[in-house]
């Protein structure tokens, strides 16, 4: 259902930078740049992706209280190394990974960060240990 989801940064290649590094681990990379910054992660258009770009209105981009990106893992492993490797990169833990609720087939295992602009994205798992 979800297309693609939009977070904003106030130094674009910074930016950049920061997500070539991270969603490389995950098998994403830039699959679109557009002239006025936009710059859209994923592993192939059409599929669910992430885009990082300066606000429309030329304002200063700030992280909405409450929002988040949920980043879909297919291990637990994975979910630890792709929260050491947002804080490597320069982000802050926002909540280290562990087991969220009880152990089982509706187990959610999530670890929490936030980019170098304050945006908060989360590395989950649904399910037992892989």
């Amino acid at each position: 259902m979800i297309g693609y989801v939009t977070i904003g940064t106030n130094d674009l290649e910074k930016s950049r930078a920061y997500y070539d590094a991270l969603l490389a681990d995950i098998g994403a990379k830039r699959v679109m740049e557009l002239p006025d910054g936009f710059t859209l992660y994923g592993t192939s258009l059409g599929r669910p992706s992430l885009a990082v770009t300066p606000p429309y209105d030329g304002g200063k981009a700030s992280a909405g209280n409450g929002n988040m990106v949920a980043l879909a893992m297919d291990s637990r492993e994975k979910v630890d190394a792709l929260h050491a490797k947002a804080l490597e990169l320069g982000g802050s833990c926002e909540g280290p990974p562990g087991l969220r609720n009880e152990e089982g087939d509706g187990a959610f295992y999530g670890a929490y960060f936030r980019d170098l602009d304050g945006n908060k994205l989360c590395a989950f798992r649904f399910g037992p240990p892989a």
